[in-house]
């Protein structure tokens, strides 16, 4: 953005002592929009002020995040209807210089060599296991469970780059993978697990829907595939002592699948120096209420 008179008297104030002040001039300079970025990083290259620099880099970090939550208010209100899109936009609070073209490519790979080896023919059993050969063994996705001090497990393209991810990543991509090769696989809402589901047909999210009308045929781990039976849901209900209500086994709307991926995220950012990423995120999870 070619440097105005406004834009430089705007910068002259950022050293400014009061914070009233600093508030203001920021406010102002978020006005602009994401075109001020170059002009903020030429001045960030400029100063040799540690605590200017601190400024600048948090009205950079502003801007990229008001940007972010537009792109998520955007993505929600067309219907959220790519789920690999919204987790590129998550993955865009951390990175948001964010190019996605190489977790496409990645993804658009797997899909191929999946879609060579599947037929009509196949059970879904028989096709899930060909999804995970794919996804597990040939492009060599691994997975942990969730910890909050594995900050990078949570971001799309630190994943497909380096093939690690938790239960909620790797179900995304396994999800995102199974809605474009057409298999009916969801993540399901049960407690204290990121759990997908093959159903037997596809669920219409924008009817209401009643539980009879959708029938699972079984169950998978995402960390690696494993798949699981109906029984062996009802035993993990048992001993973690929680009854089996049928919303447990309602498939998520990738909105929500998002908003969870927000809301867990957001429990990496507890402490206090980051405390602003922590309510940052859990505003960006409200966006998609």
């Amino acid at each position: 953005m070619h440097e105005t008179r406004e834009i430089n008297a705007l910068f002259h104030l950022l050293d400014d002592p009061d914070q009233e002040v600093f508030d203001t001039v920021a406010s102002k300079i978020l006005l602009f929009g994401k075109d001020i970025i170059p002009n903020l990083e030429h001045l960030w290259e400029t100063t040799y002020d540690e605590s200017i620099q601190e400024r600048i880099e948090l009205l950079i970090h502003r801007v990229h995040y008001q940007d972010l939550q537009e792109a998520v208010r955007i993505w929600a209100n067309k219907g959220a209807q790519e789920l690999l899109q919204g987790a590129i936009l998550a993955a865009r609070y951390q990175y948001p210089d964010l190019v996605a073209t190489q977790i496409h490519t990645e993804i658009d790979r797997i899909k191929r060599n999946i879609w060579l080896e599947l037929n009509n023919y196949l059970t879904p059993l028989e096709q899930i296991n060909v999804l995970n050969s794919m996804i597990y063994n040939y492009f060599g996705l691994k997975g942990e469970e969730v910890s909050y001090q594995r900050k990078n497990q949570f971001f799309v393209n630190q994943v497909i780059e380096g093939k690690k991810g938790n239960p909620i990543t790797n179900g995304i991509i396994y999800q995102a993978l199974c809605a474009m090769l057409d298999l009916p696989v969801y993540a399901v809402n049960i407690p204290r697990q990121f759990i997908l589901a093959y159903f037997d047909t596809f669920y219409d999210f924008t009817e209401p829907a009643d539980p009879g009308d959708y029938r699972i045929l079984f169950f998978i781990d995402p960390i690696q595939g494993q798949i699981y039976t109906q029984q062996d849901v009802e035993t993990y209900f048992k001993r973690v002592n929680v009854p089996p209500l049928p919303a447990y086994y309602k498939p998520q709307s990738n909105q929500r699948i998002i908003q969870f991926l927000f809301e867990e995220m957001a429990k990496c950012f507890r402490n206090e120096k980051e405390q602003y990423k922590y309510d940052e995120l859990i505003n960006l999870s409200q966006i998609l209420e």
